[in-house]
């Protein structure tokens, strides 16, 4: 089987357009969104809509529960609660059934996903490290763990010991456990302003991280013509 494993779209449509595209060069026999569909860009029911016709299975992220009142706000920063009461405001009422059905895990039986981690998955917790990922090892009961959330792409590996490493490709080991965050379609922060997306191969044990670049300028400029904060279009450009 050939999965393709998508992130952190973020109502970023060109960006979401981009790795569609790409993805259509490939054979692709199932796709996965890890959550945060909207929040911060200028069309999240657009990028529903296309989530939805890909009949894919899509767990929730913290923007888009807040979308539809499922979680606190109270540690958002200013401009993303604000891109959030936007957002409400956008979708309709089918799509806001949408993102209140999804749930936070989904495990199939060689990899598991969540948006953030897995103990606690509804906290919002962040993977930044090995002692960030140590609870998450724990509860894993199969070989991969795939995430988002950070928006920065990266391995972390459980072979007796634990290592982090930034890898575009990992050929994958009987044995070891993985979590692999695998970045962000439509707000990439790891000073790469170019679409993120992922390709697991369950045959040739792989996984593979691929950019594909967007007009970045047209989602800024929608950010901006949507009143949205302004600062929401000035990271798009330079991936942070």
């Amino acid at each position: 089987m050939r999965f393709a494993l998508f992130a952190d779209i973020h109502g970023n449509l060109e960006a979401f357009q981009a790795v569609l595209g790409a993805l259509r060069e490939e054979r692709i026999d199932s796709y996965i969104c890890l959550g945060d569909i909207v929040g911060y860009g200028a069309n999240p029911g657009e990028c529903i809509e296309l989530v939805k016709d890909l009949d894919c299975v899509t767990i929730a992220g913290n923007h888009d529960w807040a979308a539809v009142d499922r979680t606190s706000m109270d540690y958002f920063n200013p401009y993303a609660r604000e891109a959030v009461l936007w957002t409400r405001n956008q979708l309709r009422q089918e799509n806001q059934d949408f993102l209140k059905g999804l749930e936070l895990i989904h495990r199939f039986d060689c990899f598991t996903i969540v948006h953030a981690t897995l103990k606690a998955p509804e906290k919002w917790k962040y993977i930044f490290s090995i002692s960030d990922a140590l609870q998450s090892f724990q509860l894993l009961s199969n070989p991969i763990l795939f995430v988002g959330h950070s928006h920065v792409p990266v391995v972390f590996e459980e072979n007796g010991g634990y290592r982090y490493y930034f890898s575009q490709e990992v050929d994958l080991e009987e044995g070891r456990k993985y979590i692999i965050n695998i970045g962000s379609v439509g707000q990439p922060r790891d000073r790469d302003p170019r679409a993120t997306f992922c390709l697991y191969d369950t045959e040739s044990h792989q996984v593979k991280i691929r950019r594909v670049e967007y007009n970045v300028e047209e989602a800024m400029r929608k950010i901006v013509e949507a009143n949205l904060p302004p600062v929401l279009a000035w990271r798009l450009k330079d991936g942070e």
